[in-house]
């Protein structure tokens, strides 16, 4: 059996699900309003100025923090059943269930929040490791629970998910920076495989 990593935004979909999650959450007009008053976090991480970790804790925080979990559980629920499916490249799915008929374990390792992929991974059949978001006291605060996973810590992930001995092989597929450790960890190794 081999162990096969998939990274999620730009890997297997065409668009970046962060941004149309929180679009989905807020509306268009609270999205654009909030892009605009952050846009010089944006812009500095663009530039390499901010960190991913950072940037994306500053976008949670905004957007979510406050929201009660109930809430954010019920929208993370109907987004991942209804909207996931349109942004999912063709190809990179029908590799996935290639893999899975083979009988092999396939992950999804990625920065976005496992509350909006988990309804989805489950209906598809897939593990799943992402980022957590805080929650205290039944509110969502927007800080990230833990450790962002992206770059070196979506490796600390599968090693502290999985017992690799038990694997013959680890196949990654990964389209951008934030998969460059796991890339270079896989036996084999699949750079923006499907575009």
């Amino acid at each position: 059996m081999k162990l096969v990593c998939f990274d999620f935004d730009g890997t297997i979909t065409r668009d970046d699900s962060l941004l149309e999650f929180i679009a989905y959450v807020v509306g268009f007009k609270k999205f654009f309003r909030g892009i605009f008053r952050l846009s010089p976090i944006l812009l500095g991480y663009k530039l390499g100025l901010c960190s991913n970790n950072f940037t994306r804790r500053r976008l949670m925080v905004h957007f979510f923090g406050g929201m009660s979990v109930d809430k954010f559980a019920k929208i993370c629920k109907k987004y991942s059943t209804t909207h996931i499916e349109d942004i999912i490249k063709f190809e990179a799915m029908a590799k996935i269930k290639e893999y899975i008929a083979n009988g092999d374990k396939v992950v999804i390792v990625t920065a976005s929040l496992e509350d909006w992929l988990a309804p989805w991974c489950k209906e598809n059949g897939l593990e799943l490791l992402g980022t957590k978001i805080e929650k205290k006291g039944g509110v969502i605060t927007g800080e990230i629970d833990g450790l962002n996973c992206y770059g070196a810590q979506k490796v600390v992930r599968i090693k502290e998910a999985y017992d690799l001995s038990e694997f013959e092989k680890i196949i990654a597929y990964g389209d951008s920076r934030g998969d460059k450790e796991m890339l270079e960890f896989a036996d084999e190794a699949h750079f923006r495989a499907f575009e």
